[in-house]
């Protein structure tokens, strides 16, 4: 929850041995130390404008609604603008019961293979929480600046490439001089920055060395 900026957490019937062990645990978060305990479901939603429940498809009758989590993502962020929403999880080994899935909305799954549909409580959170938090907005990556190889550098690295490569007996004739002008046109689509190109000088000029036997 922390990892993904939410606070709130509500626990219903929690076993008590587990709930005090993990408070006082060292580094426990300030979400869990914040938590508060209730004795229903009903009591743990009251507030709430929208309650949804998450289940497997499984093989027992749904009487709710049933979304794939990239749409009620989607619908749950809406309703936060009208009022408190909760999440409803079940426990790690039975997950919601018939009772619990009656003070739900809908229900909410997250698409897995139809052959291993369970999922480890705390993995499931983080995958719901990551979409809610999901912005449909690409961030971009402001690259950093550098400036652009200059044409004598890029003429340098073109002559000891092909050197290089004339000297293992890459480039050949009849068809030597078509080959150099392939590899002067690549360096140049290769729009490699100035400290780029003086790396590549680095390693060709090493390359030559010993294929010269210098």
């Amino acid at each position: 929850m922390s990892n993904f900026g939410f606070v709130h957490l509500r626990v219903v019937n929690a076993y008590e041995v587990a709930y005090a062990e993990a408070k006082s645990a060292v580094n426990a978060s300030a979400v869990l130390d914040r938590s508060r305990q209730y004795a229903t479901v009903a009591e743990a939603v009251a507030d709430c404008v929208l309650v949804v429940g998450t289940a497997s498809p499984g093989h027992r009758v749904l009487h709710h609604p049933f979304r794939r989590l990239e749409y009620g993502g989607g619908e749950i962020r809406r309703s936060l603008e009208s009022g408190p929403v909760a999440l409803l999880f079940g426990s790690e080994k039975f997950g919601l019961s018939n009772d619990d899935m009656a003070h739900c909305h809908w229900l909410m799954h997250i698409p897995t293979r139809a052959e291993h549909e369970s999922m480890n409580l705390g993995q499931a959170v983080a995958v719901c929480l990551y979409e809610l938090i999901r912005s449909e907005e690409k961030e971009t990556a402001m690259p950093m600046k550098s400036r652009p190889a200059r044409g004598e550098d890029l003429a340098r690295m073109s002559d000891c490439l092909i050197e290089a490569l004339e000297l293992s007996g890459y480039v050949q004739e009849p068809t030597a001089e078509s080959n150099r002008l392939k590899i002067r046109r690549l360096v140049h689509r290769l729009a490699l920055s100035d400290s780029d190109v003086k790396v590549w000088l680095g390693m060709l000029r090493q390359i030559l060395w010993k294929l010269r036997g210098e």
